[in-house]
């Protein structure tokens, strides 16, 4: 499948988002939404990813109501299996949200943290990133040494945390290893980042902890769309955060590092 190699239009992204199923018709089956939807409804803090919900969202039709204005999956409670979605136009106007605040960390060169659990599909996104920002005098935020989290340890490769067990960069939903970070710079006595750019409980954590922070998620991670709709963070993506080839975020990344005003660090 052919890779946008230019900076693609709007036009072009949406295209290539839905050929690529990053959006459009995804991978992840309805019935597994709506599982995730109803123990994120029913308290299971696993699917909250770091954030602090309360009784605000025990109703999974509430949940559902959020996700198909947010994200774009299927409105019907009725359409319990088979196909869901992701609507592009939603995923491309959150990468616009996301290159607004960008933008603004670049103009007054913040301090800036990446992380990613799910490093096979989103640490390239992250790596892009991070070299763009730095590139235009913001400071990538080093993470303290020998932070453990989880049975695994916390470091950081091409400028972005993660969770390592055994030699193997770790899948996880967990915000334990970001509060690890946090914690960590705050007992050397440094300062917290002005701002973070993960995923999953990465990003849900510092959100929570008042930290600006905007992230990426998958139409089964109710969590950080509800943290958008309450303000908790930014701005969060929908998009399907590990398809098949992880070059198939490069178009994607193009697209929003050009309307942060950002030159692309490939």
């Amino acid at each position: 499948m052919p890779i946008p190699s230019a900076v693609p239009s709007r036009a072009e992204l949406i295209d290539h988002l839905v050929r690529t199923r990053i959006a459009g018709d995804v991978a992840t089956p309805r019935e597994n939404n709506l599982s995730h939807y109803r123990k994120l409804a029913n308290g299971d803090r696993h699917y909250w990813l770091g954030l602090e919900l309360g009784d605000r969202w025990t109703d999974e039709q509430d949940v559902l109501a959020v996700m198909a204005e947010r994200c774009g999956v299927v409105d019907d409670p009725q359409h319990r299996s088979g196909q869901d979605t992701i609507d592009p136009e939603l995923t491309v106007g959150a990468l616009d949200r996301m290159a607004s605040v960008l933008r603004k960390a670049a103009e007054a060169n913040e301090r800036v943290l990446f992380a990613t659990g799910h490093p096979g599909g989103l640490l390239e996104v992250h790596r892009a990133t991070a070299a763009a920002l730095r590139a235009a005098g913001c400071e990538i935020v080093e993470i303290p040494g020998g932070l453990q989290a989880d049975e695994g340890y916390v470091f950081q490769f091409c400028d972005v945390a993660m969770l390592e067990r055994g030699a193997t960069l770790w899948h996880t939903h967990s915000p334990a290893p970001m509060a690890a970070i946090l914690d960590g710079l705050a007992h050397e006595g440094r300062p917290l980042p002005d701002l973070v750019v993960a995923d999953h409980g990465w990003a849900g954590c510092a959100g929570q902890r008042g930290i600006d922070a905007v992230g990426y998620a998958d139409c089964n991670d109710p969590a950080l769309f509800l943290g958008e709709s309450e303000g908790t963070l930014s701005a969060v993506v929908p998009l399907d955060d590990h398809v098949t080839n992880p070059r198939f975020y490069d178009a994607m990344t193009a697209y929003l590092l050009d309307a942060a005003g950002l030159t692309a660090q490939f």
